[in-house]
């Protein structure tokens, strides 16, 4: 053994290749363990020479020699004997030193004992356990998004473990896909959909069940997709079962739907094989919402579809022989075109549409008849010419009515007069059923709010400008939430139970498996959603919770967000063009 003055007993060249040997095996770096080992050594000298004095270690990374010493703060008036040194003592060491600087006295070699070895050798491990895990977070968290490969090391409580070589990742449960089982050194493909910092060090969370795993499985498998020339816009997965996604084409050469399904179907049967069988539906991707819509519903036919853009629902009316196709099994079919394009969509065959529609024409045919106290006859020919509310008849161009074959200026004159006196009634009943319900004066003071909001409004608690100022627009208009999929019923042989109940039956519960939509206090009446959060922010000005001026610098940036979207959406279009 060599020693060194004011050192430690070592060999100088063991040490370095035990440095060098540890940063390769946990593939961190060398300095991070000539550091451990620093703070080890020091550790087991502030057992020798007292915690309480500063002892500081350093080593030579060339040559490994080590070096002890004990720091003392230079001070005027000495309080802390153990880490300062009067000024007049620290001069007789070193003359031109000053009040506030450190003086470093080497120490002699150190021997380490059986228990400071041991501390040592602890905090050595501590600090590379330490390093790894840094090492492994900084690695994984910036491929979050990427597709991995690794070993299936151990399964815990369904979760399964896979070695990645340099950390190991989890698959939860329900990240995995459904009846997949993986045995132990089984290869798997998995998708980094976090990472995140723990006690136990990182924890790197796999997906083999997400939409963005699939989505990364057709960018390995189609070059034009890696090139940038294929675009995937949307995924929408039911794992282990059928998925659909949603691809446009850059060039108008190139069929975006041809290169995902490959040469004999080659590239997709590739993505297949991975997810276990899913099938999977390629959709040419459409800037129109409801040509998009149609797509996204195949191999169904649809007859025409109706959007309200407001609610973000789309009514799709579809042939009758084509509704079960349209719904799919258990809803599958619709529940996944609405997670693809974003939309709520409601399926309805022909016969039900034209029900509802001649539902429609006889309400609004016994509304004018009860309102303006006419026949059923003028009644019926008011909603044929497409009127649908009295306040129509009351309020267009007198004109517009005397073109109606038999009706003149007498009578259209008529019209409008007692629709005019049926509002009026219907206003003052309304009004003081407003004032009833303690509604204030004040409240017409919002742009859009009449009588009949404000009676809707009292009867869902809102009274004041302050309580309409504190509304969420999700309580005006009322929002949709989507409900997880009822666990498919079982046979007793254990496979999934095929109901053969009515169609319309089925229809219902499918539907009421995607999406559930809760009314709003104003649900009755025609606001949009931008319609309402006007309402509400004018609401929180006469409240004076903000001014007229933040009012409208929100307006502006919300003006310039929507130019950015509407120039994203115009890119799109131009490159879906063909």
């Amino acid at each position: 053994m060599a020693q060194a003055g004011a050192g430690v007993a070592y060999n100088r060249l063991e040490l370095l290749q035990i440095a060098d040997a540890v940063a390769r095996e946990k593939s961190i770096d060398r300095k991070i363990v000539i550091q451990a080992m620093e703070d080890a050594i020091q550790k087991a000298a502030k057992s020798r020479y007292g915690a309480e004095n500063d002892i500081r270690c350093t080593i030579d990374v060339r040559t490994g020699e080590t070096k002890l010493a004990r720091v003392l703060t230079v001070v005027e008036m000495v309080e802390n004997d153990s880490t300062q040194i009067s000024l007049k003592d620290a001069q007789r060491k070193k003359a031109d030193i000053a009040v506030g600087e450190e003086l470093v006295e080497g120490l002699p070699p150190l021997d380490f004992g059986r228990v400071a070895a041991q501390n040592a050798k602890q905090v050595i491990v501590q600090k590379v356990r330490e390093a790894e895990r840094d090492r492994q977070f900084s690695e994984y968290k910036d491929r979050v998004g990427e597709i991995v490969n690794g070993a299936v090391k151990r399964a815990e409580y369904g979760n399964v473990i896979v070695d990645l070589g340099r950390g190991e990742g989890i698959i939860r449960r329900d990240e995995m896909i459904p009846r997949e089982n993986v045995r132990l050194g089984d290869r798997v493909r998995a998708y980094i959909y976090t990472v995140e910092r723990t006690q136990r060090g990182p924890q790197i969370f796999l997906s083999r069940a997400r939409p963005e795993f699939m989505a990364k499985l057709f960018a390995q498998e189609v070059p034009e997709i890696y090139d940038g020339i294929v675009q995937i816009k949307s995924v929408a997965r039911d794992p282990g079962s059928r998925a659909k996604i949603a691809v446009i084409s850059k060039d108008s050469s190139v069929d975006p739907v041809g290169a995902c399904v490959g040469m004999r179907g080659q590239r997709v049967q590739a993505v297949v094989a991975e997810l276990q069988g899913e099938k999977v539906d390629i959709i040419q991707w459409k800037p129109d919402a409801a040509e998009f819509i149609v797509n996204a519903l195949a191999p169904a036919e649809v007859s025409k579809v109706v959007l309200d853009e407001d609610s973000n629902r789309i009514e799709v009316v579809v042939p009758e022989s084509q509704l079960s196709l349209a719904i799919g099994r258990r809803g599958q079919n619709v529940r996944l075109a609405s997670q693809l394009t974003g939309w709520d969509i409601d399926i309805l065959t022909e016969q039900e549409e034209s029900e509802r529609r001649q539902k429609e024409f006889s309400e609004r045919s016994n509304l004018f008849m009860e309102a303006l106290d006419v026949d059923e006859y003028i009644g019926q020919l008011l909603a044929t010419e497409g009127f649908e509310t009295v306040e129509e008849v009351a309020y267009v161009e007198e004109g517009d009515l005397v073109r109606i074959e038999g009706f003149s200026e007498e009578f259209a004159a008529e019209l409008q007069s007692r629709a005019r006196d049926y509002l009026e009634r219907i206003e003052t009943e309304r009004d003081s059923k407003r004032r009833e319900l303690g509604v204030v004066d004040e409240m017409s003071q919002i742009p859009g709010v009449t009588t009949a909001v404000m009676v809707a409004l009292g009867e869902g608690g809102v009274k004041t400008i302050e309580d309409f100022a504190d509304l969420a627009t999700d309580e005006l208009v009322g929002w949709t939430e989507r409900k997880k999929e009822k666990e498919k019923p079982k046979d007793k042989d254990g496979k999934d139970h095929k109901d053969h109940k009515d169609h319309k039956d089925h229809k219902d519960k499918d539907k009421d498996s995607e999406a559930v939509r809760h009314k709003g206090i104003l649900s009755a009446f025609e606001i949009s959603r931008q319609d309402a959060e006007e309402m509400i922010l004018q609401a929180r000005v006469l409240a004076g919770w903000i001014t007229a001026d933040d009012l409208a610098e929100m307006k502006a940036k919300a003006q310039a967000q929507a130019e950015a979207a509407a120039a994203e959406a115009a890119t799109a279009a131009e490159d879906a063009k063909v």
